[in-house]
C-alpha cells in the first residue's frame, strides 16, 4: 500500500522559512553575540533514478546529462541558513527540484511520468576551531522530505500520483577553510535516513567562496543528495546532482 501524507510538507517549510525570516534578523539586532548568514543557489541539479508507484506498475528511469536537466526541469529552488552564537551552531536547508520525462516502458507502450522531490535539513552542533582559520562544525538534526509522484501509461490505462512524506535522522559534519586573502573552500556531508524514514539518505558539497566585502560572498561548486525510499511497493532510489553557483549574505 502507498503511503498516505501524515502531514502538509509544503506548510512546513514555508513555516519554516517564513519562521526563520522574521526571526533572524531581530536575533542579530538585539544580541551581538548571534551570527548568521543566508544563502540562495541556482543548482543545475535533475533526478537521476528508479521510480515505482506501486507493486506491479511501471518502473520509471531517470537519467539526465546537464543539457537535459535544463530542457526538462520544471522548477527548482534552494536556499540555506545558520546562525552561531559561540560554539552553538543552528543550520537550515531548503530544497525543491521538480523533474519530467517521456519514454516508452515494456513492452514499448508510451509512457511519461514526473517526480518533485522538497525536502528541509534542519540541525544543530557545535563548532570547533581546526587552527588555521579552519572551522569544523559538527551537527545532528533531521530531513524531512515530501517525495510527489506521477506516472501515466495511456494505452494501459494506467495513470497514478503516489506520495510520500518521511523524516530522516541525519549527521553532519561542516568544514570551512580559508585559501587566501579572498578565497575560501567549503565543504559539506551529511548521511542518515538508517531505515526510519528512508533506508539511507546522504549528501555532500564543496564550494569555492569569493568575499566581496564583509557582507556578501559568491561562491561556486557542486552538490549531491540522494534518497532510497521504499514503503510497502512504492520505491524511490535516486539523487540530484551537479554544479551551483549561489549568493551568501551575512548578518
Amino acid at each position: 500500500m502507498m503511503r498516505k501524507p501524515s502531514h502538509c510538507l509544503g506548510s512546513l517549510i514555508a513555516g519554516a522559512v517564513l519562521a526563520g525570516a522574521v526571526t533572524l534578523a531581530p536575533l542579530a539586532a538585539t544580541a551581538q553575540d548571534w551570527s548568521g548568514q543566508v544563502t540562495f543557489y541556482g543548482w543545475g541539479a535533475g533526478v537521476t533514478g528508479d521510480f515505482t508507484p506501486f507493486t506491479g506498475a511501471p518502473t520509471l528511469s531517470f537519467d539526465k546529462s546537464f543539457s537535459e536537466v535544463l530542457e526538462d526541469i520544471d522548477g527548482a529552488f534552494f536556499a540555506t541558513g545558520l546562525v552561531r552564537r559561540g560554539d552553538l551552531v543552528l543550520f537550515a536547508d531548503f530544497t525543491y527540484s521538480a523533474s519530467s520525462r517521456e519514454g516508452l516502458v515494456p513492452p514499448g507502450a508510451p509512457a511519461s511520468g514526473e517526480v518533485t522531490i522538497r525536502s528541509l535539513t534542519l540541525a544543530a552542533g557545535r563548532r570547533f576551531d581546526a587552527g588555521g582559520g579552519t572551522t569544523v562544525d559538527a551537527m545532528g538534526g533531521l530531513r524531512a522530505w515530501r517525495l510527489d509522484g506521477q506516472v501515466s501509461v495511456p494505452l494501459a490505462g494506467i495513470s497514478v500520483a503516489p506520495t510520500a512524506d518521511f523524516v530522516d535522522p541525519i549527521l553532519a559534519l561542516r568544514v570551512n577553510t580559508p585559501l587566501a586573502d579572498r578565497w575560501s573552500l567549503l565543504g559539506y556531508l551529511d548521511a542518515g535516513g538508517f531505515g526510519v524514514g528512508s533506508d539511507l539518505t546522504y549528501q555532500a558539497a564543496v564550494t569555492a567562496n569569493y568575499k566581496m566585502n564583509d557582507n556578501l560572498y559568491l561562491s561556486a561548486g557542486w552538490r549531491h543528495l540522494y534518497v532510497d525510499y521504499s514503503d510497502g511497493g512504492t520505491k524511490f532510489k535516486g539523487a540530484m546532482t551537479g554544479p551551483l553557483l549561489g549568493a551568501t549574505w551575512r548578518f
